[in-house]
């Protein structure tokens, strides 16, 4: 079995559809995050070379395809911290030995945060478990509200309940799917900006590329794949914007903010609410939160998705490193210590938003 390693722009057309190809054959890679125009996307925001697509074979037949970012030592997913699935779409069989990835990208050890648990390849190289939350809507938003009133769920109907009240003391929310507006996204991620300074997180648009990233993928229009903006108003004031990556079926929710002075209205989940009944006239049957327990995530998600992290890499260093790193995890998430059993993990994750920025 053989590993070729091309540039995601370099990439011949009939590889490219082979990839599009298989991503239909299961809904676990049905992700805007696993295609090959996410890859090209990101190479060109970028910029550089680091963008690079793994293609495995067997007797000269692509069987799968990976895209990351590789460095000189180490490679993580395509876009790091901007991309929330990775891993091989494709089947390679049970010849392909995941540890001739790093050697074909010339790095000595790939990180992986995302990668669908159904990957039974990477599974004896996880070091733990996550979950991307969903909504499947297969027989469209009635059925869905009606299975969640059956679980005992009570957040749809407390939407409708804010959303009467938001009638009544402001005006009838105006729901807008597929927004052009540029005032909008600009605004979007002015508020993201002033999250991550509130909270202390990691200004992922700070890096450049990124802020060109999501900019490109406004103004793309390709096929089964691009970003949509959803926005919500009351009159003409905006209350809750949205900006999500869209595959062929699947709606992956992205980037997501509202306006403080709106808050105890929800108006993010209300255009939540409007995208899932919007959802009923599109070809459009999921909508991905991703990764993150979120109560929201909880309420209204009525499946998951298993998720791994962990790390593949030959003897060195630098596997060393990370294999310590884990440990600390481990003993720290084992003992008894509140939130502070989260801190080595919260680290670990911080250093690799950073180190996927550069």
């Amino acid at each position: 079995m053989d590993v070729d390693v091309l540039r995601p722009m370099s990439l011949p057309p009939e590889l490219a559809a082979q990839w599009r190809a298989l991503q239909r054959q299961s809904r676990a890679w049905d992700s805007p995050f696993l295609s090959p125009c996410w890859a090209r996307s990101v190479e060109l925001a970028r910029g550089d070379d680091d963008v690079k697509v793994a293609v495995v074979s067997e007797r000269g037949e692509a069987k799968a395809f990976m895209a990351v970012s590789a460095g000189r030592l180490t490679a993580i997913a395509a876009g790091g911290a901007m991309s929330d699935y990775e891993g091989l779409v494709g089947d390679p069989g049970p010849g392909f030995d995941p540890q001739s990835l790093p050697k074909a990208l010339g790095v000595v050890r790939y990180d992986f945060s995302h990668i669908p648990q159904g990957a039974q390849a990477f599974a004896p190289f996880s070091r733990g478990r996550d979950v991307s939350w969903m909504v499947d809507l297969p027989d469209g938003y009635q059925a869905y509200a009606a299975q969640r009133r059956a679980a005992g769920v009570s957040a749809l109907k407390e939407l409708d309940r804010k959303r009467r009240k938001a009638e009544r003391e402001l005006s009838a929310p105006i729901f807008t799917a597929r927004s052009t507006s540029k005032a909008a996204l600009e605004r979007l991620i002015a508020l993201k900006r002033e999250q991550y300074r509130a909270t202390g997180q990691t200004d992922v648009f700070a890096a450049g590329w990124t802020l060109q990233l999501v900019e490109d993928l406004f103004a793309l229009n390709i096929p089964g794949f691009g970003a949509e903006l959803f926005t919500l108003h009351f009159g003409d004031r905006l209350a809750a914007v949205q900006f999500h990556l869209v595959g062929e079926r699947t709606i992956h929710a992205w980037m997501i903010a509202h306006e403080v002075a709106f808050e105890r209205y929800s108006p993010g989940l209300l255009l939540f609410q409007d995208i899932l009944r919007w959802m009923d006239g599109e070809p459009y049957e999921r909508l991905d939160f991703g990764y993150g327990d979120y109560r929201f995530k909880r309420e209204l998600s009525n499946t998951q998705q298993a998720l791994m992290h962990g790390f593949v890499g030959a003897p060195s260093a630098a596997s060393l490193v990370r294999e310590a790193l884990y440990g600390v995890r481990r003993v720290a998430e084992a003992l008894p210590l509140g939130r502070a059993s989260g801190l080595p993990a919260k680290a670990m994750r911080r250093l690799d938003v950073l180190r996927g920025l550069r």
